[in-house]
């Protein structure tokens, strides 16, 4: 018995209409105020409902349809099926949905009987789709058409700032280590000049990825980010501690790149293009005399072969697992420029040790302790003595630019308290600003804490924690009293021999005065 029959719709909004207008006839005025609406104003009306549908779906048309059951994105699994309530279904799994109903011996007739039945219900599937509704974290972006990649092309060689430019960004950031913006500023340059050529003539030009050595707190981080802001490229920053083998407890290599496409908002095309700085990477250098498996170490080394030579790879999107039921999204690393950046301790006795290699005996000998108080020890660095460390020979070639970063000295350190955009002293100016009390530093104090910062040997993070220590008392005290109008941190005051010298709203009063005067 076949009850279907075709759906008019032109009745049902004739229905819709009749029904809604005289519910809101009171709220439809025209313009000049009378109860007419003309046709004009009718046809704008209209205009601004369909302008606001369609910018809903052109921003559901950014992403990709994903299977309501095996969470497949449509570019994997191919043409999606919709249902009502915008739930979308594979083929294979609509398919494999049909096959099951056919095995099992159920009249699909009785299904209109359910609602006779005591305690049974059909399923709601507004409400199916409202619990299984994927965020959009786990959504994949569609790829362009191919005519517009031909007209447009994804990186323009021209838009690359020049590696003079790329410094003198990174100066308005950073304090020192010129040799390593240097470094960054060419490797970035010829990485993206890469991207952008053509290998029409057969030169294919291989990657730049860069390996960073330097003692903790001397910028590494700060500088990969400063850089992927300035170059406007999605970065993602990822701990090597948390990597293991695929199989054991931990993040997976790919997740990397998992992180990365989520930083590009899912853009496969615009993530392909961006930046992977892994941080203590020194800390996957292989482990030295054990008998057990090195999960988190040269197995680690190993894998990120692939990811940094450049491979397509199944990255999880929205999620670190590809365990999960989360979408897989294929990412291919050949423009991806990678950073590696770790502090190697103990580097600089490997570097001592084959240094001192030389006779120590004779009237030309070198002296065992003649490097001991080379603060830049680091800049001596060789690939034989990272092998040596722990990194593996294969690990070493795919980082062709391997650089070391300088120790910092007192005067670096207080210049990184004073000259940077967002220096650590104009952001308690701006601080105290907010309470109309104006703040300042003497000579002296900026030495006093830098001294102190260097005897943490924890670099540029120590001076935070320092003037948090000295500017407690005073960002407490301060909303007590609206009379302050100054307070100037002393050297005494950083060592605890005296204070701050607090200065009232009517004394500063007469001294601008006077000097109006004088003037």
């Amino acid at each position: 018995m076949n009850n279907t029959e075709k759906f008019d719709d032109t009745d049902f909004r004739e229905v819709i209409s009749d029904s809604e207008e005289p519910e809101h006839s009171a709220e439809l005025k025209g313009a000049d105020g009378s109860g007419e609406i003309t046709e004009t104003e009718q046809s704008l009306t209209g205009n601004e409902l369909k302008k606001d549908s369609s910018d809903q779906d052109e921003k559901e048309s950014e992403y990709e349809d994903t299977c309501y059951i095996c969470h497949r994105p449509e570019s994997k699994a191919g043409k999606m099926i919709k249902i009502p309530n915008e739930i979308c279904i594979c083929a294979d799994c609509m398919q494999k949905t049909f096959d099951s109903m056919s095995q099992v011996s159920f009249p699909i007739g009785d299904m209109s009987n359910f609602g006779n039945m005591p305690n049974i219900s059909m399923i709601n599937l507004s409400e199916l789709q409202n619990l299984g509704m994927m965020p959009k974290s786990q959504k994949l972006k569609k790829k362009r058409a191919k005519e517009e990649k031909k007209v447009k092309p994804a990186l323009d060689i021209r838009s690359i700032p020049a590696p003079h430019k790329i410094k003198a960004s990174l100066d308005e950031y950073v304090v020192g280590q010129e040799h390593a913006k240097k470094v960054m500023s060419v490797a970035v340059y010829n990485h993206y000049k890469r991207v952008g050529c053509d290998n029409k003539d057969g030169v294919e030009i291989e990657k730049s990825n860069m390996l960073m050595i330097g003692p903790t707190g001397s910028g590494k981080t700060y500088m990969v980010r400063t850089l992927a802001k300035l170059l406007d490229v999605p970065l993602a920053i990822a701990d090597a501690t948390s990597l293991t083998e695929a199989g054991y407890i931990g993040d997976d290599i790919e997740s990397v790149v998992s992180k990365l496409l989520a930083a590009a908002e899912n853009d496969v095309e615009r993530a392909e293009h961006g930046i992977i700085f892994i941080d203590e990477i020194d800390k996957i250098a292989k482990k030295r005399n054990t008998h057990q498996r090195d999960v988190s170490g040269e197995s680690v080394q190993q894998g990120m072969l692939k990811l940094l030579e450049g491979a397509e790879i199944e990255v999880p999107v929205g999620a670190n697992s590809k365990n999960a039921m989360v979408p897989l999204a294929t990412v291919n690393t050949r423009n991806i420029l990678f950073i590696c950046g770790g502090a190697f301790p103990d580097l600089d006795d490997v570097i001592k040790e084959r240094l001192n290699k030389k006779s120590a005996m004779g009237f030309h000998a070198d002296l065992k302790d003649k490097y001991d108080k080379e603060e830049n020890i680091l800049h001596r660095a060789e690939v034989e003595d990272i092998r040596k460390y722990g990194m593996i020979p294969e690990f070493l070639g795919r980082l062709p630019v391997i650089f070391a970063l300088d120790a910092l000295s007192e005067d670096m350190l207080v210049k990184i308290l004073t000259e940077p955009k967002n220096a650590i002293v104009k952001q308690y100016r701006k601080l105290l600003a907010m309470d109309e009390v104006k703040l300042e530093f003497e000579e002296g104090a900026l030495h006093a804490i830098a001294k102190k910062a260097r005897k943490k040997d924890i670099g540029a993070r120590a001076l935070r924690a320092i003037i948090e220590e000295f500017m407690l008392d005073i960002m407490y005290e301060i909303p007590k009293d609206d009379n302050i109008g100054m307070v100037t941190i002393t050297e005494d005051y950083i060592e605890n021999k005296g204070g701050p010298v607090i200065a009232m709203r009517g004394c500063l009063a007469l001294e601008d005065q006077a000097k109006a005067a004088g003037a």
